[in-house]
């Protein structure tokens, strides 16, 4: 790839981050062009859908939510502090953008999804987070990493509609935590 079309490629990226950010998944590719300073000709040739485009700026975030899950792991407190510390990561990883985390957890579990590789990373997250807590036999029977990403999604959802601000969001994801633990 030519150095100015690896150019163009990277604020793409970058610009439709800022855009998905303030407007949601669902925002303009026009104005995603624009903010990148480039012709919507150039950003379909990219990015020939919103689903390329989406890939594209994931890569990123999977590695994100990989560094994230290992950072989480290497705690050796309390198996509650552990899963707290997951849960608010958790939150922070799908609350980047408006919309996020009611169109993630929405689609959690969801094989058909566009953005099945998305939910399949943070799943797998959780699992290790769940493998830990059931080697430490801490956790409930039972408990599913899809489930644990769709309460955990669920109180992410209130708290994005409802710009709650994360001491508010603590009690709640307390409760999951406690209703997982044994």
């Amino acid at each position: 790839m030519r150095a100015d079309a690896q150019r163009n490629r990277g604020r793409l990226i970058e610009a439709a981050r800022e855009v998905f950010r303030e407007q949601g998944y669902d925002a303009s590719l026009d104005e995603v062009a624009k903010r990148a300073g480039v012709g919507a000709g150039t950003l379909y040739r990219h990015f020939p859908s919103r689903d390329v485009l989406m890939d594209a700026i994931m890569q990123r975030w999977v590695d994100r939510v990989n560094d994230s899950v290992e950072k989480v792991l290497v705690h050796e407190g309390e198996p509650r502090d552990l899963l707290l510390t997951w849960f608010e990561t958790y939150v922070d990883l799908i609350s980047m953008h408006k919309g996020g985390p009611a169109k993630i957890t929405s689609a959690m579990g969801d094989e058909g999804s566009p953005i099945v590789t998305k939910c399949q990373t943070l799943a797998a997250a959780t699992q290790r987070v769940v493998d830990r807590l059931e080697e430490q036999h801490a956790l409930r029977e039972h408990i599913e990493a899809v489930q644990m990403c769709r309460l955990v999604g669920g109180v992410a959802s209130v708290a994005d509609s409802a710009d709650l601000e994360p001491a508010a969001v603590r009690p709640l994801l307390e409760v999951i935590a406690d209703g997982v633990l044994v």
